[in-house]
């Protein structure tokens, strides 16, 4: 996917424009007025956060053109169903919009072929989904999901279960200022609990050199297989924290043990 060149879909994404985020609360506030063209102005300010989004996909080796223009769908969806008493950036709540208005698709072009009535079923469930979250602001269930379809859960499940996309464990879940939580942060490994391993290549010795706090988190992390949020709430400090000072820990380790 050739995302280097400056043109996509006729837009030179070099020329861009950026909002700043009084100018996203008034244009919305114009947009709840019925203003066309502020609708207009709010999507070319946002289309730099379609083209970041879209760099996610560059693996699929899929056409940078017909992503854009699919992740702009998507940011157009976002823009007419954002909720401003909410009180969450809107690119907080664009990106999962165009992120999935993508995934589905690269699903519906995938070599993989899906059966037409068990996509339209997972379909019904995404947007059931959806609307029961905006609607009582929580996740729903499988069994309201089904009810609100009319489908058992068992052909609920199979058939999100036949248009879901594999993903990276580096596919980045979250952001704080610079830390990114990547999936593989969020897997547990319960059966890595033996140290036995630890004795033949001195990371015992590694561990002795950090401070009490890193060492406990690699403890934490490593030796009991626990997620970084599983590790914050335990000791008491942000993920954000958590992942700074592991980050610090195995460098630490890692010099050395390359002496």
């Amino acid at each position: 996917m050739a995302l280097n060149k400056v043109v996509i879909c006729g837009v030179n994404t070099a020329k861009l424009p950026l909002l700043t985020n009084d100018e996203k609360n008034e244009l919305f506030i114009q947009i709840e007025q019925g203003d066309k063209q502020a609708r207009e102005k709010l999507i070319k300010g946002n289309l730099r956060l379609v083209l970041s989004v879209i760099q996610r996909f560059a693996a699929s080796n899929e056409n940078a053109d017909d992503l854009f223009q699919v992740g702009c769908i998507g940011l157009m969806k976002a823009i007419d169903n954002f909720d401003r008493s909410l009180n969450v950036r809107f690119s907080t709540y664009a990106v999962p919009m165009i992120i999935g208005e993508c995934r589905r698709y690269l699903r519906d072009n995938n070599a993989i072929r899906v059966s037409r009535s068990l996509r339209d079923i997972a379909y019904k469930a995404i947007y059931a989904k959806e609307r029961i979250l905006k609607e009582e602001d929580r996740e729903p269930t499988i069994d309201e999901v089904a009810r609100a379809i009319e489908m058992d859960k068992e052909t609920v499940v199979m058939a999100l279960d036949a248009i879901a996309t594999p993903v990276s464990l580096f596919d980045p879940v979250y952001q704080e200022g610079g830390d990114t939580l990547y999936i593989m942060d969020q897997v547990s490994d319960k059966k890595n609990k033996e140290d036995n391993w630890v004795e033949d290549i001195s990371l015992k010795e590694a561990m002795k050199k950090l401070s009490d706090r890193e060492y406990n988190i690699i403890r934490l992390r490593f030796f009991e297989g626990k997620t970084q949020t599983e590790v914050a709430n335990e000791i008491a400090i942000s993920q954000a924290q958590v992942s700074r000072l592991e980050k610090s820990a195995l460098k630490s380790m890692k010099n050395y043990l390359d002496i």
